[in-house]
């Protein structure tokens, strides 16, 4: 791939001296949905699967951008001066977002860029493919302009801080967080309240993690998400009046059923349950995991779908025809879908010499219920963004 790229960009501005190449992988959620923004613990991995991108510092204002994903747009061009969002800008606005953050932060980019950019990561399929474009970015301001003082998590936040402020998206840390940190064959246990993390082996010896992509298309910024973060923030506000707490995520399962009817409606009652269940089978998870117990990691990821469809009602008709069907079929460990949901993508553990049946199996009745196909792909666990060369 980088091969191609380089010849993309030699192409397009004019040979390849001073450019370097640069990758940011995608993420998957492998448990603790909608808990990032409710203080609670998630566990993201890094795919080998990203975005990849060649950039080459420029002596002049101008920016340049380019993508192979979106090649009729052409190249679209801008300036470091004055960066703000623009429709006409379209997907450079997550670049575009990260140079504002930088700024933002205390380090202007004074100078322009060409950038060409290529993701292998399919298009809003809730694998985070804008958060690869944030990090990919970020390293790549950080390589060129010699932020050296800045760290892998600096570029996580920087990247949240351009996804909130630039790009009016609400979104937690996860996605930039598990992108910017991931390793290869290791999950990220991460609290969002505080940043601490720590990596749990994923030991997958004859499992393979299966994604299946639903291709229902969604939007983050004008989907349901920003209703359910009010919805919690309500909830919490409520239970606030007698328990001294700064997030849902800090309740035990006994301390929200305790307290549960402060929350005066039974839609929010349920968005909190969610939220405090949810993290606590993220703690469960993990543990199961250190154990080397898989089966018990699976019945969590089943019952975290089954929390998402019934009390956050995130999940839809496409995540649960995939869902429902995965979990009929042999072999499977757990399947839950992960994302923001309203469409993306779910993950599966299946064992390895039931996968073939498994895509066969669940994409036929996908077909044969939603009216068109999903796609599947059977991933491993990568590193973090970087510097190819």
């Amino acid at each position: 791939m980088k091969d191609q790229l380089l010849a993309k960009f030699g192409e397009l501005f004019g040979g390849t001296d001073g450019a370097k190449v640069y990758f940011a992988p995608g993420r998957v959620n492998l448990i603790g949905e909608h808990t990032d923004y409710n203080g609670g613990h998630v566990f993201p991995c890094a795919l080998t699967i990203g975005t990849y991108g060649v950039a080459r510092k420029r002596n002049d204002k101008k920016l340049r951008f380019y993508s192979m994903n979106f090649e009729q747009l052409g190249v679209l061009e801008s300036s470091v001066e004055n960066l703000k969002p623009e429709k006409e800008a379209d997907w450079t606005n997550y670049p575009k977002g990260v140079m504002w953050a930088f700024g933002e932060k205390g380090m202007k980019v004074e100078q322009g860029m060409d950038l060409v950019l290529f993701g292998n990561i399919p298009n809003g399929s809730g694998l985070s493919s804008s958060a690869s474009v944030e990090v990919v970015t970020g390293v790549a301001l950080r390589d060129l302009f010699g932020y050296d003082d800045i760290s892998m998590i600096d570029i996580a936040l920087f990247g949240q801080y351009s996804e909130n402020n630039f790009n009016g998206v609400n979104c937690g840390i996860m996605d930039q967080f598990a992108i910017a940190m991931g390793k290869k064959d290791q999950a990220i246990f991460l609290d969002t309240s505080d940043l601490s993390y720590t990596y749990a082996p994923i030991k997958l010896a004859d499992e393979k993690i299966v994604i299946a992509c639903s291709n229902k298309k969604r939007g983050l910024g004008d989907s349901k998400y920003n209703e359910r973060r009010a919805e919690c923030e309500e909830a919490l506000a409520e239970l606030q009046t007698k328990l001294d707490i700064k997030a849902l995520g800090e309740l035990s399962e006994e301390e929200f059923e305790a307290n549960k009817d402060l929350i005066k409606s039974e839609v929010r009652q349920r968005r909190a349950k969610h939220a405090v269940y949810e993290n606590q089978r993220t703690l469960k998870a993990v543990d199961a995991l250190k154990a080397g117990n898989l089966e018990e990691f699976g019945k969590l990821m089943n019952a975290s779908h089954v929390s998402l469809r019934d009390d956050y009602e995130v999940t839809g008709i496409e995540l649960d025809t995939l869902v429902e069907n995965a979990w009929e079929q042999e072999g499977v460990i757990g399947s839950r879908m992960t994302g923001a949901g309203f469409g993306g993508c779910t993950v599966s553990i299946v064992k390895t010499d039931c996968v073939d049946k498994f895509i066969e199996n669940v994409g036929k009745a996908y077909l044969e219920k939603i009216g068109y196909a999903a796609d599947f792909y059977v991933v491993e666990i990568g590193d973090g963004g970087r510097v190819l060369a």
